[in-house]
């Protein structure tokens, strides 16, 4: 048998299986950004209703914490649409604070969508 024909496919193979791997290594890396980004705003979003919920607290200062928390974390971009409010559920008036960030695609930049989390605490 003769491997002239076969000179030089190594490193096609190399390069074809390096590549595939290089993209699922990126797909893996920016799905592990987006989720750790998710995380921190609904954490975010979590305390800063449960510090508006204390007693001699308002609204703005759950919104003040929430985006003092978000951006000790991640890009000042992601505290820009923070909201507060008073809903009710069963009976119970709940503090609510709404984060609405954007999902990063290619990194921390790059376009992408909106993500909205919210937390909410019991109003004290």
């Amino acid at each position: 048998m003769s491997t002239e024909g076969e000179r030089g496919s190594a490193v096609v193979d190399f390069l074809l299986v390096s590549l595939l791997v290089t993209v699922l290594t990126l797909g893996l890396m920016q799905l592990a950004l987006t989720l750790h980004v998710r995380n921190i705003l609904i954490d975010s979003a979590a305390e800063g209703a449960r510090y508006a919920a204390l007693d001699g607290h308002e609204l703005h200062h759950g919104v003040a914490r929430t985006r003092a928390l978000i951006t000790a974390a991640l890009p000042n971009a992601y505290a820009d649409q923070v909201h507060a409010g008073m809903i009710t559920h069963e009976g119970v008036s709940l503090v609510q604070v709404q984060v609405h960030g954007p999902v990063p695609v290619l990194g921390l930049l790059g376009p992408g969508g909106v993500i909205t989390v919210s937390g909410r605490a019991v109003a004290e």
